[in-house]
C-alpha cells in the first residue's frame, strides 16, 4: 500500500522526544503498512486488552450484582418490595454511585499517566486525596439518603413506593461511605493493571452475599432489612480486602503509607473530579429520570417493575462494558503518559470494533428471549408482558451503549472530563428527556415513548464522541498528558522506583 494504515505522529522534535527533550524508552508503535501487519497488531492489542478487560468485566458484573441480586431476592417477596429496593438501588444509590464513580474516575486520568511516565509515589497520593474529596463528597450526599422519601414524593413518584424505598434508603446509608474509599482504590489499582486482584476479590463478595441474602432473607425472614444489611457487609467487605492488598507492600512505589500531601493541591484536584463526576453522573442520571418519570404513568406499580426489570439487565450490560471502559482508560492514560501517542490510537479503534460485536450479541439475545426474560424476576405475569412490550426499544439501547462506555473511557484517560459534561448535558438533558416526556404525556405513547426519547439521546451522544474522537490529533494529546504530569507529580526523577524494577505499562498489560 501506498500509504501506511497508522501513520506516525509528529508531536515534539522529531515524533519521539516528549518528556523533557528525553527519548522514551520505548518508541511509538511502528508504522502499519499492509493488511496482514494489521492484523498481526490487531491480535498482540487483542491480547492485551482482553488480559485488561476480563477482569475488569467481571469485578464490575460482580459488583453490580450485587445490589441487582438483591432485586432479585426482593421480587420474590412482594411488588412493592420489589418496586423499594429497585427505586433505591437505581435512583438514591444509583445517584450516589455515579457521584462517587464520576469523582473516582480523575485517578484514571492522573494515576494512568503518571504510571505510564514512570512517577509511580504520585499513585498513592494521588489515592488519599480523592479518599479526602470523595468522604466528604459523603457527607453531602447523606440527606439525600436520610429524605428519600419526600425526595422521591416531589418528583411524583407513588407513595406505597415512596415511603418504603425512603426507608431502605435509612439502612443503606453505610454503602455511601463504602462508595467514598472503594472507588480511588479501584482506579489506583486499574492504572497499574492490577485487576486480576479486584476480581479476586469481587468473586468472594459476590459470593458471601448470596449467602447471605439467602440466609437473612429467606432463611430468617428479615425481609428489606436483611436485604440491607447483606448489601452493606457485601460493599465493606470489598473495601477492607482491597485496603489490605494494597498496605501489605503488593504496589511497590505506588503505596508508602499515609501521607500529608494528601491534603495539598486539594482545589485543583477537586475541579477535576468534579468535570469528571458531572461527566459520569449525567450518563448514571439518565436512565435514573426514566425510572422516576414512568412512575407518574398509569398503572405505576406495574410500569415500573417492568422498567426495573429491563434497567437491571441493562446495569450488567453496562457493567461488562465499564470492564472495556477501565481497559481503554488504562491503555489511552498510560501510552499517553509515556508518550506513544499511535498506541494509545490502536488500542481505541480495537476495542471499539470488539465491543461493538458484543453488543450485537446483547441485542440478538434479548430479542430472542423477550417473551421469558422477566420471569426470573418476578410472579407476577402482567410484569412479564410488559417487559415483552419494552424489548424492541431496550434492545436497540443495549445496542448504543455498548460502544459509548468505550468512548467515554478514552475520554477519562485522555483527560477530557469537561468537554464529555457538556455533550452528555445536551445530548440526555436537552434533547433525550424532553424528547421522551414529550412522547411519554402528551402524545400518549406511555413507557415506550418514553424510553423511545431517550434512546435518541443515547445515540446522538454516541455519534458525537465517535466524531470527537476521529478528528483528534493524538500527538497533541501525548504533549498535553506530558503538561499535566508535570503539573501535578513534578519532575520524573521524583520516583521511587525504577522502570526496570517495575516494568513499562505495555509489558504489564500483554
Amino acid at each position: 500500500m501506498s500509504e501506511p494504515l497508522l501513520a506516525r505522529g509528529g508531536g515534539g522534535a522529531d515524533g519521539d522526544e516528549w518528556r523533557h527533550g528525553k527519548r522514551d524508552d520505548r518508541d511509538d508503535m511502528e508504522e502499519i503498512k499492509s493488511v496482514g501487519q494489521f492484523m498481526r497488531e490487531a491480535a498482540a492489542e487483542n491480547r492485551r486488552m482482553w488480559a485488561l478487560a476480563v477482569p475488569a468485566i467481571f469485578t464490575s458484573v460482580a459488583q453490580y450484582s450485587l445490589g441487582a441480586l438483591t432485586q432479585v431476592f426482593a421480587g420474590h417477596l412482594t411488588t412493592l418490595d420489589l418496586d423499594a429496593v429497585s427505586v433505591e438501588n437505581m435512583v438514591i444509590a444509583g445517584l450516589a454511585f455515579g457521584v462517587m464513580l464520576g469523582m473516582g474516575s480523575a485517578l484514571e486520568t492522573l494515576c494512568g499517566q503518571a504510571f505510564g511516565a514512570k512517577q509511580f509515589d504520585m499513585l498513592g497520593v494521588y489515592m488519599q486525596r480523592s479518599w479526602v474529596i470523595l468522604l466528604t463528597t459523603c457527607l453531602i450526599l447523606l440527606p439525600i439518603y436520610i429524605f428519600a422519601t419526600p425526595i422521591l414524593r416531589f418528583f411524583g413518584e407513588d407513595e406505597a413506593i415512596a415511603v418504603l424505598a425512603g426507608r431502605f434508603s435509612l439502612y443503606m446509608i453505610p454503602q455511601l461511605f463504602s462508595y467514598g474509599l472503594n472507588f480511588p482504590m479501584q482506579k489506583f489499582l486499574q492504572a497499574q493493571s492490577k485487576v486480576m486482584v479486584m476480581a479476586y476479590i469481587a468473586a468472594a463478595a459476590l459470593v458471601l452475599h448470596i449467602l447471605l441474602s439467602w440466609l437473612l432473607i429467606v432463611q430468617l425472614g428479615l425481609g428489606l432489612v436483611g436485604a440491607a444489611a447483606s448489601l452493606n457487609i457485601s460493599w465493606w467487605f470489598v473495601v477492607l480486602a482491597q485496603f489490605a492488598y494494597i498496605a501489605m507492600g503488593s504496589c511497590p512505589g505506588a503505596w508508602n503509607g499515609f501521607s500529608r500531601r494528601a491534603f495539598q493541591d486539594l482545589g485543583e484536584f477537586t475541579r477535576l473530579s468534579i468535570a469528571s463526576a458531572v461527566m459520569l453522573c449525567l450518563e448514571f442520571w439518565y436512565l435514573m429520570f426514566l425510572v422516576i418519570l414512568v412512575g407518574q404513568l398509569k398503572n405505576a406499580e406495574i410500569t415500573v417493575a417492568a422498567v426495573s426489570i429491563c434497567l437491571n439487565l441493562h446495569g450488567w450490560e453496562i457493567m461488562v462494558f465499564i470492564g472495556f471502559n477501565a481497559a481503554i482508560s488504562v491503555r489511552v492514560s498510560n501510552e499517553l503518559g509515556a508518550g506513544r501517542p499511535r498506541a494509545a490510537k490502536f488500542s481505541i479503534l480495537i476495542i471499539t470494533l470488539i465491543s461493538g460485536f458484543i453488543g450485537l450479541l446483547f441485542f440478538t439475545a434479548v430479542m430472542a428471549l423477550r417473551n421469558v426474560y422477566a420471569v426470573p424476576f418476578t410472579n407476577n405475569p402482567e410484569v412479564v408482558r410488559a417487559v415483552a412490550q419494552l424489548i424492541i426499544v431496550f434492545a436497540f439501547t443495549l445496542l448504543l451503549d455498548s460502544v459509548q462506555p468505550v468512548l467515554s473511557g478514552v475520554a477519562v484517560g485522555a483527560g477530557w472530563q469537561a468537554l464529555v459534561a457538556y455533550i452528555n448535558l445536551g445530548c440526555y438533558y436537552v434533547v433525550g428527556i424532553p424528547l421522551g416526556y414529550l412522547f411519554a404525556f402528551p402524545l400518549d405513547l406511555g413507557v415506550e415513548g418514553m424510553w423511545g426519547g431517550s434512546l435518541v439521546g443515547i445515540g446522538l451522544q454516541t455519534i458525537i464522541l465517535v466524531v470527537i474522537t476521529l478528528r483528534t490529533d493524538w500527538d497533541k494529546e501525548a504533549i498535553e498528558a506530558e503538561s499535566r504530569i508535570n503539573k501535578w507529580g513534578g519532575s520524573a526523577d521524583n520516583t521511587t522506583i525504577s522502570s526496570k524494577e517495575y516494568g513499562s505499562p505495555s509489558e504489564l498489560v500483554a
